[in-house]
């Protein structure tokens, strides 16, 4: 070789255009039409298969080369084009009339239509019978080697190559013939491994895109596409063409082999190239179209069933594995000393990925068990682990290509998986595996450089195929993707055993301080509630005219002693659910001394959450007033309280009054019915009806699931009493907000009433009240507000989503809260205003001059 060509590598191919090539196989004709169906572009040979040359048919429509039913069909394929890589077929097309029919596929192509056809065959069967079969048969294969060896001799049964293979890529991107069946006489390349670049990056692509690549005859000249660029100087891109033409290198490298035809069919696997199935002849060989798509669809149910075989491989391996790690988490948990036992933590460890040895440093400290190098090559391996990527699980075949020396000890351990277990990059589980010395089978030497040809730039592939054994040393069995992933579960569970071990009484005293806030906090909200909910049943409750003060006093007190009573049910068990036939007996009582019997109930024992509780006892405080003001309580009456749980959880509860007065709707909605009717909508997101029928009142309530309990102990705690005495507040109203529209955003009802009053007070033109984050952006939707109120705790949730929504439209608005310094306000709402609740006409009247003066943002 002289020293004008230099030794090269194969790069040179990644760059080869094998797609853009301008010819194709001479085996078929390629027509390509503009949108219009005009003829812009045909093969050299279409006057073979046709009527006219290519010279005479470019320019012409389709329409004037074939019959009217084929141009049908044509059209229609076309329309059921789907996707950037979609390719429509069509078998045994009459295209003239008493010419032979083709099989012709079809595709788009840089706008272009692109038709290729070749001569059609007799050999129609049932296509689904056939690829049924093949599937069972693929089925009933007992393991992965069986699977790839059933599916390369169905291949070969339905094509007749003389060799097929499954040939499967490694995560180098070289390959191993896993499996084969040829016919006797031509040699074996089970085992044989191939490198990377013998199947160029573009070409790896095009598998992704065109899953079938035939080559029908090496030695075929390829016949030339007319005229070879457009108008704007570009070629027609074969990407999807099933008559592509072959790169002059990859022939050379089949002659090489001593191929005479090949054809290859993707197998994709979550939609990555898993491998091929690569089938090779000794002479030219073309299967039919027909049979060449029965293939194509074989290998594309091949593909799914051995992707359905991994993932279940993969789900089984990785539940063994969390049940390890469950296991190792509860074992510590009862005895922490087990981390400090290297033997233990192997056993454990080892049964979830499979390793010949553990080596443990926690601060300086280490602990082996099994094959492990030494202490000083140990801390020179964390070392070097240190400086990697911190928190995450690193594995490699290969300890010599992190840590430099490593060979030295690389026949004792060779590979390792490292889990960090702590925050900051110093503490490690490390799995170690011994080497695995090999020897692996090339098809050919991996390592052999290229060398120009005679043509200067254009590469020569390598001339030589026989099979050539490399000793390779120094290396473990890699870590697979499974093991790595089951990895990470372990250091998310050794990190939680290491930090409980490791800052177990710091974290202890943090959690007594935490607690105690939270308690502090908690009570500050419950208390600053309680006051807003009590001084709005005040101002709600104001007398109509006439009313005596003594009237007054009588309607708040026993609305008060309706939440107190409310409160000490809650209360007593720990603020926890509490019995809905405990709130209607003690209501019963408060009003029927003596007569509680008038009030018949009838349900199961069920618990109403807190928030709930609290609500109901007011509903129900203020049906029993009514009732025994003007209703069946005032007389001689009856009332029949009922409930049920629906199907779905939601308890229904209906209230029906009989035996006293005539009943007439009232002319007037007062507090009280603002009460009935609104407090469960609001509230709980439920529902409220009440009837007034002349024979009595009655009503229905819908309570969603969410707040509803079934008790395991029916008992009921004793109920106590409680009146507590609260002031009214007066304050004479300003009109600092005058003409203003107002979002107030509350989840209590009784808060948001009293609320909007002292908003309307201080001028507000009108104030739209909402309980819940989805009702308020609603509200924002339907009309925009020019100031807005937020509590920020809504239950559940918090209205943060809402002051985002606020602050991209430039509203001016403010916090409330009734957790004092301990509420938590986001990065973007840190400098916001925040009114302590409960509300007040001072507070509040303090806070909004400001808020109004705020420019717009």
């Amino acid at each position: 070789m002289s020293d004008a060509y230099p030794q090269v590598d194969l790069t040179n191919c990644d760059r080869e255009p094998i797609h853009i090539l301008g010819a194709i196989q001479p085996i078929g004709f390629l027509i390509a039409l503009s949108s219009d169906w005009i003829i812009l572009r045909a093969s050299e040979n279409v006057a073979d298969y046709l009527s006219a040359s290519a010279e005479e048919l470019i320019g012409q429509p389709l329409t004037s080369l074939l019959t009217p039913a084929a141009v049908h069909g044509l059209r229609n394929r076309v329309a059921m084009l789907r996707g950037p890589d979609s390719v429509e077929r069509i078998f045994g097309c009459t295209l003239i009339d008493g010419k032979h029919p083709f099989d012709i596929a079809i595709h788009m192509s840089g706008g272009s239509i692109v038709i290729e056809a070749e001569p059609g065959t007799e050999e129609h069967g049932d296509v689904t019978g056939i690829v049924r079969a093949m599937i069972t048969r693929l089925d009933q294969t007992p393991d992965m080697t069986a699977f790839f060896n059933e599916g390369a001799r169905q291949v070969r049964a339905l094509t007749g190559y003389d060799r097929v293979m499954v040939y499967r890529f490694a995560p180098d991107g070289s390959g191993e013939v896993v499996a084969e069946t040829c016919k006797p006489g031509i040699g074996s390349f089970l085992g044989l491994h191939y490198p990377a670049t013998d199947i160029p990056a573009q070409a790896r692509e095009l598998y992704k895109r065109n899953l079938l690549r035939i080559i029908t005859d090496v030695n075929a000249a390829p016949v030339a596409i007319l005229p070879q660029r457009d108008e704007e100087g570009r070629p027609l891109d074969l990407s999807l063409s099933m008559l592509r033409a072959v790169s002059p290198i990859h022939i050379e490298y089949l002659k090489n082999m001593g191929v005479g035809a090949s054809m290859s069919i993707s197998i994709m696997v979550e939609g990555r190239l898993w491998g091929l199935f690569a089938c090779h002849h000794y002479s030219a060989r073309c299967p039919s179209f027909e049979r060449r798509s029965v293939a194509e669809l074989f290998a594309q149910m091949f593909s799914m069933r051995l992707e359905s075989r991994e993932r279940k491989e993969t789900v089984e391996f990785e539940r063994r594995a969390r049940d390890i790690s469950d296991q190792l988490l509860g074992a510590v948990a009862s005895d922490e000393t087990l981390l400090n036992d290297p033997d233990w933590l192997s056993d454990i460890l080892t049964k979830t990925i499979p390793a010949d040895g553990v080596g443990v440093w926690i601060n300086g400290n280490h602990a082996f068990s099994g094959l492990t190098p030494n202490t000083e090559q140990f801390s020179r391996i964390i070392r070097a682990l240190n400086g990697t990527a911190a928190g995450k699980v690193y594995a490699t075949d290969r300890i010599a290509a992190l840590v430099p020396g490593a060979e030295e000890f690389a026949s004792t351990v060779a590979g390792m998986l490292a889990i960090p277990i702590s925050r900051s990059p110093r503490d490690y589980v490390v799995l170690f595996r011994s080497e695995l010395i090999r020897s692996v089978r090339w098809g050919g030497d991996p390592h052999k450089p290229m060398e120009y040809g005679p043509n200067g730039p254009r590469l020569t592939p390598r001339e030589s195929f026989e099979e050539w054994k490399e000793l390779v040393e120094g290396r473990s069995r890699a870590f697979t993707p499974s093991e790595l992933r089951v990895a990470e579960t372990l250091r998310a569970t050794l990190i939680e055993v290491v930090l409980r071990m490791s800052a177990e009484a710091n974290a202890e005293r943090q959690q007594a301080n935490e607690r105690q806030e939270l308690l502090i906090a908690e009570l500050n909200h419950r208390v600053r509630n309680i006051l807003g909910v009590i001084r709005g049943l005040i101002r709600q409750s104001k007398p109509k005219e006439g009313s005596s003060i003594e009237d007054f006093v009588r309607l708040v007190d026993g609305r008060i002693h309706a939440l107190a009573r409310a409160h000490n049910q809650i209360t007593d068990d720990h603020w926890g659910p509490a019995p809905l036939r405990a709130l209607i007996d003690a209501e019963a009582a408060a009003f029927l001394a003596g007569q509680a019997d008038r009030v018949a109930v009838q349900g199961p024992e069920i618990l109403l959450n807190p928030q709930a509780y609290s609500t109901m006892a007011l509903v129900v405080h203020e049906l029993v007033t009514n009732s025994a003001k003007y209703g069946g309580l005032s007389d001689s009456g009856r009332v029949h309280i009922a409930w049920d749980l629906e199907h779905n959880g939601d308890l229904l509860i209906r209230w029906r009054e009989s035996g006293g007065p005539p009943v007439k709707a009232p002319t007037r909605k007062g507090f009280g019915s603002t009460i009935i009717d609104r407090s469960i909508p609001y509230d709980l997101g439920g529902k409220a009806r009440i009837d007034y029928n002349p024979d009595g009142v009655e009503a229905t309530f819908r309570i969603p699931a969410k707040h509803v309990t079934e008790p395991k102990d029916h008992s009921g705690p004793i109920i106590r009493f409680a009146k507590p005495d609260v002031p009214v507040m007066t304050a004479k109203p300003e009109q600092v907000i005058a003409g203003k529209h107002v979002l107030m955003v509350e989840d209590s009802l009784i808060i948001a009433l009293d609320a909007e009053d002292i908003l309307k007070r201080l001028g507000a033109a009108s104030v739209t009240t909402a309980g819940t984050v989805e009702h308020a952006l609603e509200a924002i939707h339907d009309s925009r507000p020019d100031i807005a109120m937020l509590d920020i705790n809504l239950g559940d949730q918090t209205s943060f989503a809402i002051a985002d929504r606020l602050h991209e439209l430039n509203i001016p608005f403010l916090f409330a809260t009734g957790y004092g310094e301990q509420a938590q306000l986001p990065p973007d709402h840190k400098a916001r205003t925040v009114v302590q609740k409960p509300y007040t006409l001072e507070n509040v009247a303090r806070a909004l001059p400001e808020l109004v003066k705020e420019p717009a943002e």
